[in-house]
């Protein structure tokens, strides 16, 4: 678990220098557009690849601490066992999700590699937007499977 920890800190901090870098290039586009008339092409693009790889990046640090919504509405008076077999069934299941994610992305980064997508301002080939989203997606479901196995949940009290 050790290096499962490791590698969703790293992909946490990865996303948040993303959103740091993009915010601060849409931020300098605004100023350009509203001061002086001149604004980067294809920020909204950027944006949009890049905050679509900083979700991707940030799921696995959300599945280490448990911070996937959790509705515990029904089980509050539940005895803990059978809570602890719900959190172990709920990351079966969204271990069996980030599985199916991550190759249906592969699947639809080839498909875009293949076709050469881009995108229409910039140019910027798409199937790279979809090769960054994969690993997160995997990790997030080794993550959730060594949940379910091994049921280790300490990561949320750190």
């Amino acid at each position: 678990m050790k290096l499962l920890s490791t590698l969703a800190k790293a992909c946490a901090l990865l996303a948040g220098v993303l959103l740091t870098l993009i915010t601060l290039v849409t931020c300098g586009s605004l100023i350009g557009r509203n001061t002086v008339g001149v604004s980067l092409v294809g920020d909204y693009e950027l944006t949009a690849v890049t905050a679509g790889a900083a979700v991707a990046l940030f799921l696995p640090w959300a599945q280490l601490r448990r911070g996937n919504i959790i509705v515990d509405f029904f089980t509050s008076k539940v005895p803990e066992a059978i809570n602890a077999r719900l959190d172990r069934f709920g990351s079966l299941v969204l271990g069996l999700i980030m599985f199916l994610l991550a190759w249906r992305t592969s699947v639809g980064a080839l498909s875009s590699y293949r076709s050469e997508t881009t995108t229409m301002m910039l140019g910027f080939p798409e199937w790279i937007a979809y090769v960054a989203m994969i690993p997160p997606l995997f990790l997030t479901g080794l993550i959730a499977f060594h949940q379910t196995f091994i049921g280790n949940f300490q990561e949320q009290d750190q």
